[in-house]
């Protein structure tokens, strides 16, 4: 009887594990020295997450005042990629997404603003990708005021704002009046 309910509650733990979402695997950035930070140097906390194959993610909080996320690149247990949702409330109304895929010795990289609204604070604020590697890694800037940004997909076709890099390199978002330099 005993073996039993054992056996069952190990059971049950393997039903839940499995159930958990997947572990997403980080490189070590000291042997690639590739990632993104994003600041935030808007006025108000950003909401993000950092997202793989499971919809399932914990909300970190950027608060206000030239706070950073980082993360080193990760790749996806399902092959595709990663995307960092960003959100100017914590119910994700209104997101800015950083995505990447690494596929060695490549990075790929772009912002979409299709889920953001028309009146979206990251587009008054405005926000810019650079890199530590300007000759061979293309920037996207997207200026206060430029709802309509060229160098972000606003709609899935837009496959010119995908852009592709050394995995080495190292990215950076800055959200807010920075972003316009």
């Amino acid at each position: 009887m005993i073996f039993t309910k054992v056996f069952g509650l190990l059971a049950s733990f393997g039903t839940l594990a499995a159930a958990l979402p997947t572990t997403l695997d980080r490189r070590d950035s000291s042997s690639t020295g590739g990632g993104v930070e994003i600041i935030n140097n808007m006025g108000k906390d950003i909401y993000l997450w950092s997202i793989a194959d499971s919809a399932d993610a914990t909300m970190v909080t950027l608060t206000s005042g030239g706070n950073a996320y980082t993360e080193s690149w990760k790749t996806n247990s399902n092959g595709g990629g990663i995307s960092i949702k960003l959100s100017t409330t914590p119910d994700q109304s209104d997101v800015l997404q950083y995505e990447y895929t690494l596929a060695p010795p490549k990075i790929y990289w772009d912002l979409s603003c299709i889920n953001m609204g028309s009146g979206s604070e990251f587009a008054t604020a405005g926000f810019a990708v650079t890199s530590n590697d300007n000759g061979n890694c293309p920037a996207a800037i997207c200026k206060p005021g430029d709802s309509a940004c060229a160098d972000a997909y606003l709609i899935p076709t837009d496959d010119h704002a995908t852009h592709g890099c050394s995995e080495s390199v190292q990215m950076t978002l800055n959200l807010g009046p920075s972003s316009s330099e």
